[in-house]
């Protein structure tokens, strides 16, 4: 099957939602798919305000429409709601074909953070925008009730997965060769971001040591109020998954991510997590067993220092990225199917 994915987030920015695309791409292909990648890379683009990092591709109708119309697809995916997005959405809509859209990220939320946006005004645009779709994939069931709410309806289930031989787990001396510091060793890691919720995080009175694991626009600013934080930076592959796995809690702060695929990549490498029992984190942790879900995020990033390392492990091992592939792919429609 030809199968084009339509997507605004892409290399070289560095979140969930490209490993997740870039994974499902990868894997597809494995299976004998072909994919084609509809992205910004060798674009015109400016920057997207307060995230600078993601560009936002200029005429971005006339890529789509070369890319698709010499393609000629038999599925399309809509994966995130930028230009991009917007413009093979009309593509699309013009020539009726069928396709598929996925919701990653709560972007009113986001912008509320910046800007006085209204949640209604914003949810309207992702109404309208996913109402043209067959149907909406979404991680977990919980985010579905959630958006349902909203009215983005017609929704399908597509899990992620995390890359197990990548991120694994470290002996004890390997740990502490990594990270010699003072035991136990909390982290936080992912974008510093205002909608990450970062600062709860960093407020909190541990024993041990803290730990920042990645970059981001509050980056500066934290860093100068919380000296006393250990700030590693940005970290990629084998090193990244290295520092993790010497890590004792990862704490996520974040009522708003989705999922959250920083929560598998710490399981994997028998790290358990605190986090406060909302969306995302309820779609994997289970309280008491690979993490602590709790209102009171330091009773929680307390209570995890008690889990089992290995039953951390093992909760992550059964989320695949082959399956996950299989269950986006299952999902797909034809592109000149009901028309």
């Amino acid at each position: 099957m030809k199968i084009a994915l339509v997507t605004d987030a892409w290399h070289p920015q560095i979140n969930g939602v490209v490993r997740a695309l870039s994974e499902t791409a990868r894997q597809a292909q494995q299976i004998g798919h072909e994919v084609l990648v509809v992205n910004s890379l060798g674009q015109r683009t400016v920057p997207c305000p307060t995230y600078e990092e993601i560009r936002l591709t200029l005429r971005p109708y006339a890529l789509v429409r070369r890319l698709l119309g010499e393609f000629q697809p038999d599925a399309v995916h809509i994966a995130t709601e930028g230009p991009l997005g917007l413009a093979a959405r009309f593509y699309c809509k013009r020539r009726r074909w069928d396709f598929t859209t996925s919701f990653h990220t709560r972007f009113p939320e986001y912008l509320a953070a910046r800007a006085p946006v209204p949640l209604d005004l914003s949810y309207a645009f992702l109404r309208w925008f996913h109402g043209g779709a067959v149907q909406t994939l979404v991680s977990n069931q919980a985010l579905a009730d959630e958006i349902r709410a909203r009215g983005i309806t017609r929704l399908a289930l597509w899990s992620r997965g995390v890359d197990t031989s990548l991120f694994r787990p470290l002996s004890e001396s390997e740990r502490r060769s990594v990270l010699d510091l003072p035991r136990p060793i909390f982290a936080y890691f992912g974008r510093v971001a205002v909608e990450k919720n970062v600062e709860d995080f960093l407020r909190l009175e541990l024993p041990g040591s803290k730990v920042v694991i990645g970059d981001g626009p509050q980056a500066a600013d934290l860093r100068s109020r919380y000296p006393r934080v250990h700030w590693l930076g940005m970290r990629q592959g084998e090193d990244l998954a290295r520092h993790l796995a010497a890590t004792d809690v990862m704490v996520f702060p974040s009522r708003t991510d989705t999922l959250g695929l920083v929560i598998l990549e710490a399981n994997a490498c028998g790290v358990p997590v605190a986090a406060y029992p909302v969306v995302g984190p309820l779609a994997t942790v289970r309280s008491g067993i690979n993490g602590i879900l709790d209102e009171d995020l330091g009773k929680a990033a307390r209570a995890a220092l008690d889990l089992s390392r290995e039953t951390c492990r093992e909760r992550a091992m059964v989320y695949d990225w082959a399956s996950c592939t299989r269950e986006f792919i299952a999902n797909l429609v034809p592109a000149r199917g009901r028309h």
